[in-house]
């Protein structure tokens, strides 16, 4: 633990060039006197580092002081080499930087822990993005970085999923964030807090006014609010069903995000479990729609009646009228078909 925690300190110190003691004590959770110990043995081990005393003094790095720090644990290589996220680098145009970043890594490595890194990178493999996203072309993020990181003010050509015509704004930056595949603009409206979804921005500027962010405000904290504000639901309503078993894993995959608990056997009802979900509105149960006989709404009542109702009109759709000759039948392309069960997204 103490090499580790002098390591730290070293690598602290090299980037930063100095800091003081109780800032390094918080940093990694241990006592001022622990710090100035871990100080004199870099000493003596013959790292460039002192103190000063006084206001603006702490602890220094000697400018110019760099250490090819190789130390790195079998555990850390690997975990290197597990690219969660190798899409993202790409779409921020950054792919070819961090291949060539964990090249220069492999070769810094120890020798013993070379083979184990490798081997992680060509076993594990881990694609962000969700099953049927569909095949929209990625966002041009190059306009939204840029706003992002010279601290200025965005135009934003918007169109929201509840407007038919993009609208204008004018937003102040946090940073983006990438969730399940797609690229978020997280940013002030008016001094509000909104969440830009980067494949519905039709047109972005970025102005010369420099940005203005709500006062203790940061990305972080910033998108922990708003994510809170679609997961949590204030008017859900759970509702009782019961599945086929045969069907659960098919129900868990198309509604993970409103499942209440995992779905359990019913007792007395062989073939079956029961399962509460919990739907923003009635309305939304209509969604069940798309298992067809393999569940059936319990409670409440008025769910029930809404699945029903939902159910009456598509009798009355396809019953009413014998079926079109097939030369009358349109033919699309098939990318313009919806997969059966596929959910929106909020944004």
């Amino acid at each position: 633990m103490k090499a580790d925690r002098l390591l730290s300190i070293l690598l602290f110190l090299q980037t930063r060039g100095r800091a003081s003691a109780a800032e390094l004590a918080e940093r990694l959770e241990v006592s001022v006197r622990t710090i100035y110990r871990d100080v004199d043995a870099l000493c003596a081990a013959g790292v460039p580092v002192w103190t000063e005393r006084g206001r603006g003094g702490g602890i220094r790095l000697l400018p110019g002081f760099r250490t090819d720090v190789t130390g790195l644990t079998n555990d850390e290589a690997r975990a290197l080499f597990v690219l969660a996220a190798e899409g993202t680098h790409d779409a921020l145009g950054l792919g070819e930087a961090i291949r060539s970043a964990l090249r220069k890594v492999m070769a810094a490595l120890p020798a013993p822990h070379r083979d184990d890194a490798e081997r992680t990178s060509q076993r594990v493999l881990v694609d962000p993005v969700r099953w049927m996203h569909g095949g929209k072309a990625d966002a041009d993020l190059a306009e939204l970085q840029r706003a992002v990181f010279t601290d200025r003010r965005l135009r934003l050509t918007y169109r929201s999923s509840s407007a038919r015509e993009p609208r204008s704004y004018t937003v102040d930056p946090y940073g983006l964030v990438s969730k399940a595949g797609v690229w978020y603009l997280v940013a002030d409206r008016d001094g509000e807090p909104r969440l830009f979804r980067s494949d519905r921005v039709q047109a972005a500027t970025v102005t010369a006014e420099p940005v203005r962010r709500r006062p203790r405000q940061d990305l972080a904290c910033v998108w922990a609010q708003l994510r809170d504000r679609v997961e949590k639901l204030p008017d859900e309503v759970t509702v009782r069903c019961r599945v086929r078993l045969d069907r659960t894993e098919l129900l868990q995959r198309l509604f993970a995000a409103n499942l209440v608990a995992p779905p359990t056997p019913a007792e007395g009802d062989p073939g079956w479990a029961r399962v509460d979900l919990g739907l923003r509105s009635l309305t939304a149960v209509r969604a069940l729609l798309c298992l067809g006989g393999a569940i059936e709404v319990i409670s409440p009542p008025a769910a029930r009646a809404e699945l029903a109702a939902a159910a009456a009109e598509v009798v009355a759709l396809y019953g009413a009228s014998a079926p079109a000759a097939v030369d009358e039948v349109p033919v699309e392309s098939p990318a313009h078909h919806d997969v059966p069960g596929r959910q929106g997204t909020a944004g």
